[in-house]
């Protein structure tokens, strides 16, 4: 079981599909989270960047020239540096946040003699943008950023460096952590796990015990209903 197979539908998450959502209600409870602000997203194709590998596995026994297979985040979240922060006149709840985003990225090859190999780079750029960032307050803020990067296309340079055309998703969020008060149906429903069995008899055992003519009704229900 699962909370998407089992039927105490008022204890397990998920849409209110009828009645007064309101119903059930039987509590005000203060959970704490973090709360998103303000965030935006950009996806793009990049081009010619340059990733020197780290932690190349195997360590020995590979070699080289290498031939590039596939490169991807190993991580949705990335590191914010260089992180300028700057206010807007006209509005102080919005500000220009400059930062650089650094992505950590795994590329997977092949050596000259067909063997296989990985190692660890990174892949940074850089955002100039408008992001609300709420009223000055004594809880502080934090900008993070979610990623997503894959590339199927790279070439091998020497030195453990390859150049990449990849596509990076990039979303970056303004977020605080805080104490918010919500209405609640009180404790989650927690149904029992349902184990995997692999069903080999499934279907079989469905069927009926003599074979029955194709698109013909059987001759005793026929009898039957002349009746």
């Amino acid at each position: 079981m699962s909370f998407q197979n089992n039927c105490k539908s008022d204890k397990i998450p998920g849409s209110i599909r009828g009645g007064n959502g309101l119903n059930g209600i039987c509590e005000r409870v203060c959970i704490q989270c973090d709360k998103v602000i303000d965030m935006c997203m950009r996806q793009e194709t990049l081009t010619d960047v340059d990733v020197t590998l780290t932690n190349v596995t195997p360590s020995t026994g590979l070699v080289q020239p290498y031939t590039f297979v596939s490169a991807t985040a190993t991580s949705t979240q990335a590191a914010v540096s260089d992180l300028i922060v700057t206010p807007l006149k006209e509005d102080p709840c919005f500000s220009r946040v400059q930062c650089t985003i650094t992505v950590p990225v795994q590329i997977n090859f092949t050596d000259a003699n067909g063997a296989q190999g990985s190692g660890s780079g990174t892949v940074s750029v850089t955002r100039d943008v408008i992001l609300h960032t709420s009223a000055p307050s004594v809880m502080p803020y934090s900008i993070v950023a979610t990623v997503s990067l894959y590339s199927a296309k790279g070439t091998y340079k020497g030195d453990n460096t390859f150049e990449l055309t990849a596509c990076l998703t990039t979303i970056l969020k303004v977020v605080m952590q805080v104490q918010l008060l919500v209405p609640s149906y009180g404790y989650c429903y927690i149904p029992p796990c349902q184990e995997y069995n692999e069903q080999v008899c499934e279907g079989i055992f469905d069927l009926p015990l003599y074979p029955q003519e194709c698109g013909v009704e059987p001759r005793c229900k026929r009898n039957l209903n002349s009746n």
